[in-house]
């Protein structure tokens, strides 16, 4: 497709300039752009195929980077990026040096603030409004949240915070009925109540618009009138969550019809005051499979745009899990499972439509989600929280507080641990087992392959303390049936010098024992199993080494190895190297490329050791 329009938008102020007849044709190129880019590359396609209409329309009334727009969640910020001046390079979306998937200040001025994870744009972008009115400006600050974010609690302590007062604070609600799975909760049904009531708020605009016509007098007669109908309706009925917070509300209005929300951005930014602009989107917009699919086009791999994408579920680690905790809770009614609005992710929509009294969707709300999972925990059930790793970290306060210190035996199943990927710095697994280790009584596993997976799950499930069970995205790495075992750790090999290491690595401490074994080089691979806290009889048996090399896919500071270190340098002189992510935030690439540049692929592995004998 030849980009005419696009390819002429180098700010927002080209979009600015873009002739009214010409902005429909501008949304079908953005489109195909992002059909085009996300199939090549992976990436989030139905949001932001949703977003088009709603991003064009800010960027025509506000006035980017002066006027502040947070995106939360940021993978729906594509159309901005292109829309800003970054169309020329959008093709290395998501690739090492390339495009962000993200909103991400050092790439452009117009990301104003980083927005991996939900809920926090609120909070942000109040900060920035009030840093505007410290240095004297009054520059809009605009927060657009999918609905989904509303299921998390940090916005309602940014809504608490900013409503009421004065100045141009705008939050666009875009209500596509999804995060990335369903929307569920109270939330989600007061939204559906408010949508029902698009037809009274479409034909109030109308009326105030008219009434303000009247020469001389009209806007003050229409102030009069609707504040006295505001304060008979507040009598009679009970008035919206975000009038009885302190903002103007607006909405619903059609999110794919610019003309209207251009109109409506124009009308909250005259005010003055925090509004909350309620816009009703399709999630998939203009992609068929999309769609008709939105959640399984949520975030894909590469795929062919005439064929769509293979959303069929492969066997990998999430779905072991899910097929292991289904198996469980058939012979056991005290198994529960508990997601943060990622039923799918996580592999659980199995156990969603088996088990339906007990399986938790508690929407994007992970803190809550961990003290919840103690609640069941403490009454004798046996809650499993299944939670990618980037984001158990907004439970950490919860999990030291409310499961630990009663030590509840909460299960937590740690999805997308160590490198994820293209997703960069929000997204990668790599604090869990640092901050886990700091917990008082956790136990944490780290399982190579499938079967090692399930059975430390089975396990778990008559445990008596709190438990991590963590393990990467995708599938199980080589070596399965030779080396897969159900010990805590595991010795390949005799010699004074050891590569230890947990988790898929293994597999690339396997082949660099092979090659250096070639090089004459003799070494001994440890594997851990359960990772945290360290055995007697493992303390032991590293002790006995001359050498360790531990490579760790995850930080090094307060890692595995550290406390490893320790504990040996108690008890002997082992020289001990240790080689994992130095004190650094790991940006986007392939996992490939990723091990290589950290040292943790084999040839890495090689060169170290070798280099060192």
């Amino acid at each position: 497709m030849e980009y005419k329009i696009l390819s002429r938008i180098n700010s927002p102020e080209d979009v600015k300039k873009v002739n009214i007849e010409d902005l429909q044709a501008l949304c079908q190129e953005v489109r195909h752009c992002l059909i085009e880019t996300v199939s090549n590359n992976g990436g989030h396609l139905s949001s932001n195929l949703g977003t088009v209409e709603l991003t064009v329309a800010l960027h025509r009334v506000f006035s980017s980077p002066k006027d502040s727009i947070l995106f939360d969640v940021g993978h729906q910020s594509y159309t901005h990026k292109l829309l800003t001046g970054r169309f020329k390079n959008f093709n290395t979306l998501r690739q090492e040096n390339g495009i962000s998937g993200f909103m991400r200040p050092q790439e452009s001025p117009h990301d104003p603030f980083i927005t991996g994870h939900s809920s926090n744009s609120v909070s942000a972008a109040y900060g920035i409004y009030k840093a505007n009115a410290l240095n004297g400006n009054n520059n809009c600050v605009v927060s657009v949240v999918g609905d989904g974010s509303f299921t998390g609690g940090l916005i309602y302590e940014g809504l608490n915070n900013a409503g009421g007062g004065r100045g141009n604070f705008i939050i666009v609600l875009n209500d596509n009925k999804m995060s990335i799975s369903r929307n569920v909760g109270g939330m989600a049904r007061y939204l559906t109540k408010i949508r029902s009531k698009s037809s009274y708020h479409r034909f109030k605009h109308k009326i105030r618009k008219v009434l303000e016509k009247i020469p001389f007098c009209g806007k003050k007669i229409a102030h009069t009138i609707f504040n006295s109908k505001t304060m008979l309706k507040n009598a009679i009925y009970k008035s919206n969550i975000f009038e009885s917070l302190g903002f103007s509300y607006y909405g619903p209005v059609d999110g794919h019809n610019i003309a209207e929300l251009e109109n409506i951005f124009k009308i909250a930014k005259s005010q003055n005051r925090p509004a909350v602009i309620h816009t009703l989107t399709v999630k998939g917009k203009g992609y068929s499979f999309a769609e008709n699919d939105p959640k399984n086009y949520h975030g894909v791999s590469a795929f062919n745009v005439a064929k769509g994408a293979d959303c069929s579920v492969k066997q990998n680690y999430s779905e072991v899990c899910g097929n292991t905790l289904c198996n469980l809770a058939k012979n056991d009614k005290k198994i529960c499972a508990i997601t943060a609005a990622m039923s799918s992710g996580t592999g659980l929509t199995a156990f969603s439509k088996n088990f339906k009294n007990r399986f938790f969707d508690v929407g994007i709300a992970e803190a809550h989600a961990m003290t919840f999972a103690a609640g069941l925990g403490i009454k004798g059930l046996k809650p499993y929280f299944v939670v990618y790793s980037s984001f158990l970290q907004r439970a950490y306060d919860q999990l030291l507080h409310d499961v630990a210190i009663a030590k509840i035996p909460v299960k937590i199943c740690v999805d997308r641990a160590g490198i994820v990927g293209e997703d960069g710095e929000s997204h990668q697994g790599l604090f869990d087992a640092a901050f886990l280790s700091t917990v008082p009584g956790m136990q944490i596993y780290s399982p190579c392959y499938y079967s090692e997976l399930e059975n430390i799950i089975k396990n778990s499930a008559d445990f008596d303390f709190p438990c991590a069970i963590r393990y990467p995205r995708g599938c199980e790495p080589a070596y399965a049936e030779k080396f897969a075992n159900n010990q805590e750790y595991s010795v390949f090999g005799n010699s004074d010098t050891a590569i230890v290491t947990y988790g898929r690595i293994f597999a690339n401490a396997i082949d660099a024992q092979a090659e250096l074994s070639k090089k004459g080089i003799n070494t001994a691979v440890v594997k851990l199993n359960k990772i945290y806290p360290f055995s007697n009889d493992l303390l032991k048996t590293i002790s006995k080494f001359k050498n360790i090399y531990f490579f760790e896919e995850g930080i090094k500071s307060g890692g595995i190895a550290e406390h490893l270190l320790a504990e040996i340098s108690k008890i002997s002189n082992t020289k001990f190297n240790i080689i994992a992510i130095e004190n650094t935030f790991v940006g986007a690439s392939s996992t490939a490329c990723a091990f290589k540049k950290y040292n943790l692929d084999s040839d890495s592995m090689v060169k170290i050791i070798e280099g060192n004998c």
